[in-house]
């Protein structure tokens, strides 16, 4: 059987698969500092590329906006359909929108995972927006249960990416729905992001109790990302104005559509001093249509480590936007890859390889003939070395095993402490101000993970298991 799934994946494409361990031919180069990126496609003829997220079984997983959910295989550009969801709407903006993975779903066996997905659906002629769970499980998606439905949609302004923590909740972004006066409203769903436990249930420390809302205030939110210490990035459009990086804490009020771009004017003033308004890191006017937001912290590509990375619809292009060591200031903002016309999604895969989708056929833009896209965008003189502790730098844990919190114990202070899973994704981080420091375990999933310590003195990488 194990013979006759593979062949049957080898026949199944419906992109342009690349020669098996080839390189694609590069579609252009550019300069990261003194590293030179090439950019590739990996898989073609996809049609308006809306999610791209790399998966717990090493594939990039895709949604389309007509509804279809695809894994590409990274090493052939191999398209592997899994399934078209019947009932989504397709109309200018809706469609099938972002998704997210849950690689351990309770009291699943290994290899089963969680899927959700945001889209828009017609009921009785009206259009509206749901978040819907699958189960993944050899080559199938079955078994959907609806999360939350019933949003209130039109055919523009539905965000809506999702991004799962580490406390087994999610984020899912959602638009106004053209109705800018809801974004404020605690009695509507639109113009927030949402936070849901795994199984549709509010989580009992939401900002307001027994509410979804998280956040309020927003236009059209289309990027979200978590970076390794916690911090949470949004990327989201404007009017004709003041498109927006939002770093987003709990309960804040980000001032649609009282407020646009900074509180800079004395009515916006005003309200963002009686309401809790954050205001964004960085904006545009012009706009640009930000979209896809993603964090890069990989030595393949050292001008770019610890930036966020950001596609962007209207202006075609990637811009790297710099944090500062807090995260709360974007201090430049540099653009790359023109030519390919409108960026939507993006993901990192553990290698350090960045991939984006283009959205050229989503009705606003010029498709070239094997649009739409998968782009790599590579160091291909990269070459990873092998991790070794260096001489005289080492570091303790205990207790090893661990329930809710390890300590760590290093042999000099400073540096930085990075828990990931065993597919190298970090999912906490934190830099010590001592020798000693505490890895806060609690709402991380039982399983092994790796501790690495990076130090003037050098690295040095332990596994820890949690219990």
């Amino acid at each position: 059987m194990k013979l006759l799934r593979n062949a049957l994946l080898a026949l199944g494409t419906l992109g342009l698969p690349l020669a098996a361990c080839a390189q694609a031919p590069a579609l252009t180069t550019f300069a990261v500092g003194t590293t030179t990126v090439t950019a590739s496609a990996l898989a073609s003829n996809l049609a308006t590329i809306w999610e791209l997220v790399w998966g717990p079984d090493n594939f990039i997983w895709v949604t389309e906006r007509s509804g279809r959910i695809s894994r590409v295989n990274p090493a052939t550009g191999q398209v592997l359909p899994l399934l078209t969801i019947a009932d989504v709407t397709e109309s200018n903006e809706s469609g099938l929108l972002g998704m997210a993975i849950d690689a351990t779903p309770t009291g699943q066996p290994a290899g089963t995972y969680g899927v959700f997905v945001v889209y828009n659906y017609t009921d009785q002629g009206t259009l509206k927006e749901k978040l819907v769970r699958y189960s993944y499980t050899n080559g199938t998606l079955s078994n959907p249960v609806v999360l939350l439905g019933n949003i209130v949609a039109t055919t523009n302004h539905s965000g809506s990416r999702l991004l799962l923590l580490p406390d087994r909740t999610l984020l899912m972004t959602t638009g106004d729905a053209l109705v800018a006066s809801e974004a404020q409203s605690r009695t509507s769903l639109n113009g927030k992001i949402l936070r849901l436990n795994f199984d549709g249930t509010i989580p009992a420390n939401n900002p307001t109790a027994g509410s979804a809302i998280y956040t309020l205030g927003h236009r059209n939110p289309q990027g979200l990302v978590r970076l390794p210490d916690g911090r949470i990035y949004s990327s989201e459009h404007g009017p004709n104005n003041d498109d927006e990086i939002n770093k987003i804490e709990a309960g804040r009020n980000y001032g649609w559509p009282n407020v646009e771009g900074f509180c800079d004017l004395p009515a916006e003033a005003t309200f963002c001093t009686a309401n809790n308004v954050r205001e964004p890191l960085t904006v545009w006017t012009p706009t640009i249509a930000p979209a896809g937001l993603t964090y890069y912290d990989h030595p393949a590509i050292p001008g770019w480590r610890g930036s966020l990375l950001l596609a962007v619809l209207k202006d075609h292009k990637l811009t790297q936007l710099t944090l500062d060591a807090a995260g709360l200031t974007i201090p430049s903002r540099t653009d790359f890859l023109t030519g390919f016309g409108r960026l939507r999604a993006i993901c990192v895969s553990p290698a350090g390889k960045v991939y984006i989708g283009t959205s050229n056929r989503d009705g606003r833009g010029n498709p070239a003939a094997t649009d739409d896209r998968i782009l790599t965008l590579e160091n291909r003189a990269y070459v990873p070395t092998a991790t070794r502790p260096a001489t005289g730098f080492s570091f303790d844990i205990f207790p090893n095993p661990a329930r809710r919190q390890a300590t760590v114990q290093l042999s000099a202070p400073g540096g930085l402490l990075t828990l990931s899973d065993l597919l190298g994704r970090p999912v906490y981080a934190v830099r010590p101000t001592s020798s000693t420091a505490t890895l806060d375990l609690a709402g991380l999933r039982p399983g092994t993970y790796l501790v690495q310590a990076d130090g003037a003195a050098g690295r040095s990488t332990r596994k820890l298991v949690v219990e």
